[in-house]
Formats: structure tokens, C-alpha cells, sequence
């Protein structure tokens, strides 16, 4: 399975490049491609997530191709073990999972980071499923926001998301078979 991962700053141009990258390899496999699917991890808590959706939504319309949308802000572990061979499948965006991850259970009264070992057995979790998709024939682009340039935050929660990123970043770089970063819609290969 080739695994590819994007990142990019916001509003960078890097789910354009994901969602053009993957309808061409879609259209290149046709004969053996079985579905086009993105896998959203976004929830509309607020206004301004509503409109990224909506432009989302609009962009891959636009495309004139049928995407499989497949709503996963929570469990994405179970959604990746259900993709089949010949999927051609985009993934946006891990950097919204994980935030998802960090509070799911605040409804209920306590966010997984406030639950001892919950962050943890989520990433577990993921790269479990993700190494399982290696031995599928499934093409998984990956999409994750690049958030390092800035000097440490006071803040530990947000250091320690930080941080949990930038190693979830080094490896699924170290998994893929090519990795991109975009700014200002310049694309960079890096592998």
C-alpha cells in the first residue's frame, strides 16, 4: 500500500494538493480502484469549522468525481480496518483527530487527557490500524497540519499536543512512501 503524507500550515494548500493527488490516482488505477473515500475527522463546533467544512465539501464537488465522505472525529482505528483493497482513500486531518482525541469524554465529564493512559492507547490505536492497512492494496493519503515553527507555549496541555503531533508526523513519515509539505501553496517532496 503506498502511504503518502501532506502537511502543511493552515489554509496552506494542502488538502487542495491531497484531494487533486488522490482523484488522479483513483482515475490512474480506475480499472483496479474500488472507491474514492475521505475520511473527515472535522466537527462543526463553531461557525468557523462550519464554513471549512462547507468549502470542503464544495471543493471535492467541484471535482466532478463520486467521494465516499465517511465521518470519523472519534474512531478512526475501526474506520481504517474497514477500508477494503483497490480503495484510494484521504485522510483530513490527523491534526483535528487528535484534538478530538485529547477531549473526547468532556461531554461526559472527563476528556481523555484527563484520563490516565487514554491518550496513549488512542495513538496505539491508530498506528495499529495504519500498519494493518500496509498489508491491504489500499493508496492512503494522509493530511496533517505543520504547527512547529512557533516557539514552546506556556500552556502544557498545548505542548504536550505538540508534541504528541510532531512524533505522530515522524512516524508516519518514516512509514510512507512519499512525503510532502506545502506553504503558501508551494509544494516541498521531501521523500
Amino acid at each position: 500500500m503506498p502511504l503518502i503524507f501532506i502537511t502543511g500550515g493552515v489554509r496552506s494548500g494542502k488538502s487542495h494538493f491531497a484531494e487533486k493527488a488522490a482523484v488522479t490516482h483513483y482515475q490512474t488505477e480506475f480499472m483496479q480502484a474500488q472507491r474514492l473515500i475521505y475520511i473527515a475527522s472535522g466537527v462543526a463546533l463553531d461557525h468557523e469549522m462550519e464554513k471549512r467544512i462547507v468549502r470542503h465539501q464544495a471543493d471535492r464537488r467541484a471535482q466532478n468525481i463520486e467521494w465516499l465522505t465517511i465521518e470519523a472525529p472519534y474512531d478512526i482505528a475501526n474506520t481504517l480496518y474497514n477500508l477494503s483493497d483497490g480503495d484510494v482513500v484521504l485522510w483530513d486531518c490527523v491534526t483535528t483527530w487528535l484534538t478530538n482525541a485529547f477531549y473526547e469524554g468532556f461531554d461526559r465529564g472527563t476528556p481523555c487527557i484527563e484520563q490516565p493512559g487514554c491518550l496513549q492507547e488512542k495513538i496505539k490505536g491508530l498506528k495499529k490500524a495504519v500498519k494493518t492497512l500496509l498489508e491491504k492494496r489500499v493508496t492512503f493519503f494522509i493530511v496533517s497540519n505543520e504547527l512547529f515553527d512557533e516557539p514552546p507555549y506556556a500552556s502544557e496541555e498545548v505542548e504536550l499536543y505538540r508534541q504528541m503531533l510532531g512524533k505522530l508526523h515522524q512516524w508516519f513519515v518514516s512509514i510512507a512512501d512519499e512525503a510532502y509539505e506545502i506553504n503558501y501553496g508551494v509544494v516541498k517532496k521531501w521523500k
